[in-house]
């Protein structure tokens, strides 16, 4: 189901007809001209979606402490990270735990900011993995230079 999209002008000039379609669609997206875009939503919608984050956080966690539960999630991640077999198998586990701990903070802590981040980072360096001459310049020995103390923005 697609969410419906209006504009911030349409939710204050027409915020009944809004309202009636929110009731419909549970989520509407606002955009605006001057700011960044809004959703509005149902409180029951986003109870379920903070359900469901938190059902994901626990279901992985205890993958995780059960026998061949690790395994499991190792061999499903291919499936939802394509670019993961660019990862040694030491930074596929360092990736496995950063996401399930990610996954808490957004389930329990409503933090959802360092799941996105962990996924882009680490994207971001099977990226560079995948590309054998950029791994190449980006791993090379830099040189026995001591340029100083490096002092904070």
């Amino acid at each position: 189901m697609s969410t419906p999209t209006v504009s911030f002008s349409e939710l204050s000039k027409n915020s009944k007809r809004v309202a009636e379609t929110l009731d419909k669609a549970q989520r509407v997206h606002i955009t605006r001209r001057d700011g960044e875009d809004l959703y509005l939503t149902t409180a029951r919608h986003d109870q379920q979606r903070e359900e469901t984050a938190d059902i994901t956080a626990k279901l992985l966690g205890a993958l995780v402490g059960i026998d061949g539960g690790a395994r499991a999630i190792l061999r499903a991640l291919p499936a939802v990270f394509p670019w993961v077999r660019h990862l040694s198998a030491d930074e596929l586990r360092e990736f496995v735990t950063e996401l399930i701990d990610a996954t808490n903070d957004a389930a329990h802590l409503d933090v959802h900011a360092t799941l996105h981040r962990v996924v882009v980072e680490w994207r971001a360096t099977a990226r560079v993995l995948a590309d054998p001459e950029l791994t190449a310049q980006l791993t090379r020995r830099l040189p026995d230079e001591d340029h100083g103390e490096v002092t904070a923005p």
